[in-house]
């Protein structure tokens, strides 16, 4: 067994440091990506135990993070996000056992053909390799890339956020634990153990070779900073400005609903709505009843001329409004001829993510499906159920707004790639 990493606070030695770590996380890889799934889920069922015995332990260091963020003036929404509940941390061992019981995608056979002269190739899907998850305030997303990366043969090095670093310390002690009981190189989930910031560029740097993809999970900065500065492949995981578009053909009462948890239910995830948009043809008797129940729940309402007309506790909607990525208990509502401009709005405005059309006319929920360009499309959803749990997926790294191998939840199976197996009996090319 190797030798424990000690938390660091300086950086003189940080460079050596993480190359080790790189180091130690290639060599487990390579034992990964031979690791028989059985073993792999005994691991994850014992991780699933530490997690529910532990969690009184995570709770308390979860506590200290917490004291540090308010006394350093953290909003609302961040202590939201960086808040851990039972309930959240039974969530999150609930989700364990999801991804535990989920097929192994190592060794899957995705393909399989026979060429004319005998030969058989199969596509098979194969590990990364080395993955670095960089992320902020969610403590959570250290269980969820670990468990993940472990199912697809993955190592991976967790740089969590300053503000989380007791509660990331503990969940990835319970990870450890699930490791050594199922006989797996404990570098195979790894935790930066210093919250010096540096530690991000030499990730970046892709450590020599040690690095093979890199998942920012954070705000807009993060992800901005990652992608202009990695030198090796990025799974792009963009801001949420989400929208639910309530047609002319909605049901009021399942509007309210939709939009209320939409925007309300955790304001501060990724998948909260941002924007609501409302059919111009639907306005007499839907955007009043959807603004006020939105501010009776506590949401700031910032809306065009039209939607100030209807409640005088709207505020003024600016153009910035319909770009921005709030987090936080405020939503911008806009009126929209039809669907042809609510498709446009979100075509210029969104990110990509996640959007929502509430109407019980199928051709038109047919059409929005089709023509939004965005990674979860929704009819009659809310936008909170993007999120790799609600797939199916146990947990997931992140949200992929791009569209190179990834794309929506990042579960298992998105963070493999393939290789060829090629069958022959003695062929050679003329």
């Amino acid at each position: 067994m190797s030798a424990p990493l000690k938390a660091i606070d300086g950086s003189a030695d940080l460079p050596a440091l993480m190359n080790e770590l790189a180091s130690r996380a290639r060599a487990a890889a390579r034992v990964l990506a031979l690791a028989p799934g059985d073993q792999k889920n005994r691991a994850l069922e014992a991780m699933e135990r530490a997690i529910r015995a532990d969690a009184g332990s995570i709770l308390a260091a979860n506590a200290e993070d917490l004291a540090e963020a308010r006394a350093a003036g953290a909003t609302g929404a961040f202590l939201d996000r960086l808040t851990l509940t039972p309930a959240r941390i039974d969530a999150m061992a609930d989700g364990i056992a999801t991804v535990r019981d989920i097929p192994d995608p190592i060794g899957a056979v995705s393909e399989s053909w026979q060429r004319p002269n005998g030969m058989v190739i199969e596509r098979v899907r194969v590990p990364l390799g080395v993955i670095a998850v960089i992320f902020e305030s969610r403590p959570n997303v250290a269980a969820d890339a670990g468990v993940l990366c472990l199912k697809s043969g993955n190592a991976v090095i967790l740089r969590g956020g300053s503000d989380s670093f007791h509660s990331c310390r503990a969940i990835h002690q319970c990870l450890v634990q699930g490791l050594r009981d199922a006989d797996l190189p404990e570098a195979a989930i790894t935790l930066v153990p210093t919250r010096d910031r540096a530690a991000v560029g030499l990730l970046l740097s892709g450590l020599n070779g040690g690095v093979d993809v890199i998942v920012p999970r954070g705000g807009k900065s993060l992800v901005a900073r990652v992608e202009a500065e990695a030198r090796v492949p990025v799974f792009a995981h963009l801001e949420g400005v989400n929208h639910v578009y309530v047609d002319r053909g909605a049901n009021l009462e399942m509007a309210k609903s939709i939009v209320l948890n939409a925007k309300m239910r955790r304001p501060g995830v990724c998948g909260a709505a941002e924007t609501l948009l409302v059919d111009r043809a639907a306005a007499s008797t839907a955007l009043k009843p959807l603004v006020a129940m939105l501010i009776e729940a506590g949401c700031e309402v910032r809306g065009d001329a039209a939607v100030q007309q209807t409640d005088p506790r709207v505020k003024p909607a600016t153009e910035a409004d319909w770009d921005t990525e709030y987090e936080d208990a405020i939503i911008a509502a806009k009126l929209v001829d039809g669907l042809d401009q609510a498709i446009a709005h979100i075509h210029n405005h969104g990110s990509h993510h996640t959007d929502a059309i509430v109407t019980e006319d199928e051709a038109a929920a047919r059409r929005f499906l089709r023509e939004v360009d965005s990674a979860i499309v929704l009819h009659n959803a809310s936008t909170q159920f993007a999120d790799g749990g609600e797939f199916g997926f146990g947990a997931e790294i992140g949200i992929a707004t791009g569209k190179f191998h990834a794309r929506g939840p990042v579960g298992a199976e998105q963070l493999t790639s393939f290789k060829y197996r090629v069958h022959g009996t003695g062929q050679t090319r003329p």
